[in-house]
């Protein structure tokens, strides 16, 4: 079947204090209704310091989620994990992984803004580094076991729910990303459509005798969702927030940087001319999860770029009345 996807980053444009907390309210409520009608998973993001608010404590809004639901797995994608002190980051995600029991998996990614790392205080080019010693701590804190750390043997408690650890994946686009994740025995999640990175892993894996990792692919084609009965009508009155979130990933992007959620559009009819991001009817959303078969993807973004939480519950609700029960019968 399908899997379906729920996406959330509380844009709020103007950073008004009310409409970020209906944002984050409106995100745990959406959630529930996504558990009760059938959505496979939710996935949350982290940023710091965006003019528009974009979700910066992606750890806290899990647990809240957690609390609220009882079945829906999450997914972390991507904790920018070396803006963290790795022995509390070791702490937040034990307790996590028992408020959810243990549906919450980690991608633990580099991130690609130095204004980040200069915000929080981390030198960006030790990233590299720095992730290293993060995964590290983090895979020996959860064992249980003492373990040696920054010269000091230390051991953390208490051990987190999910043995041997809770779900970890090491995030990125790169040869030194595949390395890093099978030297650690961890599986990578890369962010855009790379066969020959997942063909490299591959080969660092066999060649280290390693047997039990994967690799996360996305499709060659990613879309994000607005379900309408009027298309033509959605986009005339939300396309600019659809383009805010185009226009506002795209500038954080170097050349060097792969994204299958990636634009180049200027203009809202350009942007809609891409692809990437789409307002389908429920019988178009069928038919895409039809054309791309039982392991293809819908990604619903209900509150895209900020647009109003009332809108986001009309798409959400559209979808689950209209094309979830399709899904499933299918």
């Amino acid at each position: 079947m399908t899997v379906t996807t729920l996406r959330f980053n509380q844009v709020a444009p103007g950073l008004d204090r009310k409409d970020v907390a209906a944002r984050y309210r409106a995100t745990v409520e959406m959630a529930v209704h996504a558990e009760a009608h059938g959505f496979d998973l939710i996935t949350l993001e982290e940023h710091h310091g965006v003019a528009d608010g974009w979700s910066p404590a992606p750890i806290a809004t899990a647990a809240a989620i957690a609390g609220a639901t009882s079945r829906i797995p999450m997914m972390l994608c991507a904790l920018i994990t070396p803006l963290y002190d790795p022995l509390r980051l070791a702490e937040e995600l034990t307790v996590l992984d028992h408020l959810s029991d243990g549906r919450v998996t980690t991608v633990a990614g580099l991130g690609y803004r130095p204004a980040e790392y200069e915000l929080m205080g981390v030198e960006w080019k030790e990233r590299g580094r720095i992730q290293d010693e993060v995964l590290t701590a983090l895979v020996a804190a959860w064992s249980g076991e003492e373990f040696v750390y920054r010269g000091r043997t230390v051991r953390l408690t208490p051990p987190p729910l999910t043995a041997p650890q809770p779900p970890l994946i090491v995030g990125g686009s790169s040869r030194a990303a595949a390395r890093r994740a099978v030297r650690l025995r961890l599986p990578l999640f890369t962010a855009a459509h790379l066969p020959e990175l997942v063909e490299y892993y591959a080969s660092l894996a066999a060649a280290a005798d390693w047997h039990e990792g994967f690799v996360l692919l996305p499709p060659e084609r990613t879309r994000m969702v607005h379900c309408t009965e009027d298309p033509d009508r959605a986009w005339a009155r939300y396309g600019e927030h659809f383009l805010h979130e185009a226009r506002t990933y795209a500038s954080w992007q170097t050349p060097d940087i792969r994204s299958a959620v990636a634009t180049k559009a200027l203009t809202v009819d350009q942007l809609r001319a891409e692809g990437v991001y789409c307002c389908l009817t429920p019988q178009e959303c069928v038919a895409v999860a039809g054309e791309e078969g039982p392991m293809g993807t819908l990604l619903l973004h209900p509150m895209c770029g900020g647009m109003p939480v009332e809108a986001g519950w009309e798409s959400l609700r559209l979808f689950t009345d209209q094309v979830m029960p399709r899904l499933r019968s299918a």
